[in-house]
């Protein structure tokens, strides 16, 4: 199979910080990292770049912050084989205090996280960090929400900026293969021109997280999303075994995911720590709403899930 082009991001500490408050053990982390770069992963999403202004260090592990020197104490010396990535998203990072020249850094690129309507705070953010000498992209969240002629005015912007992609962010996982190819279609349209890429970043909801991802392949993404063993937000993202099973060759190599799966996966998931595809989280993804009512529901362990829909469908 041929993967030219294409940049495997594996976000199992940003994505699944979410599911524990970031509080991950540095020997898993380690593990991570070492698993990755044995799997040919390209860009490791160490968490995210967060304002320790408006979320207090005490109530979330380190990944929430990902300082440079955490980073550091982690890998030691930089294995050239693998960039770094740290998400920033709108309105919850103070860039212009927390991230400074990148030859000071472990970090190689900024993953710049907005909603559809906070664009003009997204470039602000991108073009800021690119000056810092950094890697960017944009990510779109949730896109299922947007109208084609919103993205594409969005895209028209994002294309005249550094960002070197920007991504089909589905945040509620309601999106099907079909939609996702025609929005992968249609951001390669206006992008592709100004010489940006492509990525895709899936949810699991209705269990369409791996589908969705290798239907955007097909249509031109580059720059594609994966969690060891989905671990994610609600029902989790596209597993990264899978991604890398179905890119398996001389580049990529499911192995060192499955052997950290064993070793570390499942003994998170037996701990308690919950997170992947349950029926509350399909009905969120069906109705095109935030997973928040499916994540109370599970933690609640609510059953109802005709009343469930019920509700959802009025929103």
């Amino acid at each position: 199979m041929v993967v030219d082009g294409i940049k495997v991001v594996d976000a199992t500490l940003r994505d699944g910080g979410l599911v524990n408050d970031f509080y991950f053990d540095d020997n898993f982390v380690k593990a991570l990292y070492d698993a990755n770069i044995a799997a040919g992963v390209d860009y490791m999403e160490l968490g995210y770049r967060a304002d320790k202004k408006q979320f207090d260090p005490k109530d979330f592990g380190k990944w929430k912050f990902t300082s440079d020197e955490d980073v550091w104490n982690i890998i030691g010396k930089k294995n050239p084989n693998m960039k770094l990535s740290v998400m920033a998203d709108v309105g919850r990072c103070d860039f212009r205090n927390d991230i400074g020249p990148r030859k000071d850094s472990p970090i190689d690129i900024f993953r710049v996280a907005t909603y559809i309507e906070t664009i003009p705070e997204a470039i602000e953010m991108i073009n800021y960090i690119s000056s810092q000498g950094y890697e960017t992209t944009c990510n779109i969240m949730a896109i299922s929400k947007c109208t084609d002629e919103q993205i594409a005015h969005a895209l028209y912007v994002l294309a005249e900026s550094p960002a070197l992609a920007v991504y089909i962010v589905d945040s509620y996982g309601a999106l099907y293969p079909k939609q996702a190819r025609k929005l992968a279609r249609l951001y390669h349209q206006i992008l592709a021109p100004a010489g940006k890429e492509v990525g895709m970043h899936a949810h699991n909801n209705q269990q369409c997280a791996f589908a969705n991802t290798i239907e955007a392949k097909d249509m031109g993404a580059k720059w594609l999303d994966g969690t060891a063993y989905g671990m994610g937000r609600g029902a989790g993202n596209c597993h990264l075994e899978g991604l890398l099973g179905y890119l398996n060759g001389k580049k990529y190599h499911v192995d060192p995911i499955l052997q950290l799966i064993e070793e570390w996966m499942l003994p998170m998931r037996e701990s308690g720590i919950e997170w992947g595809y349950n029926t509350s989280y399909l009905l969120t993804g069906l109705t095109n709403q935030h997973p928040r009512t499916a994540i109370a529901a599970t933690k609640k362990k609510d059953h109802q899930f005709t009343e469930q829909f019920k509700f959802l469908s009025y929103q």
